[in-house]
């Protein structure tokens, strides 16, 4: 049988995987994919880039209050927290690069 008190003070590896994963739904809640950043650059980049740091920068208000209340995991939510938020950022900033770069055409017109 599974020790339940145990398995309820929880562990590094699901305090960093909740951590990473909650900068992923934030920066999900506040824009469109990097495909779609992709896809559509060159009439939404500056847009698209915009709503990628205000739902980075939200995320990491999340992750430092997390940090705050779970000191025992502290490093695991900030590590978690900073590769997710480094990892998303880089992947929409290589979208809106290869999306300027591109002469296909987008999805949308304006």
């Amino acid at each position: 049988m599974a020790d339940v008190a145990t398995a309820l003070k929880g562990s590094d590896g699901i305090a960093f995987l909740v951590s990473a994963g909650i900068v992923y739904e934030i920066i999900a809640a506040a824009c469109s994919s990097p495909q779609t950043t992709e896809i559509n650059a060159g009439v939404r980049a500056e847009t698209l880039m915009k709503w990628v740091k205000l739902g980075i920068g939200q995320a990491a208000v999340f992750v430092a209050i997390a940090a705050a209340l779970d000191r025992g995991h502290r490093a695991a939510i900030l590590s978690g927290g900073a590769l997710a938020g480094g990892l998303m950022y880089a992947q929409y900033e290589h979208a809106r690069r290869a999306g300027l770069a591109s002469k296909a055409p987008g999805t949308e017109t304006h």
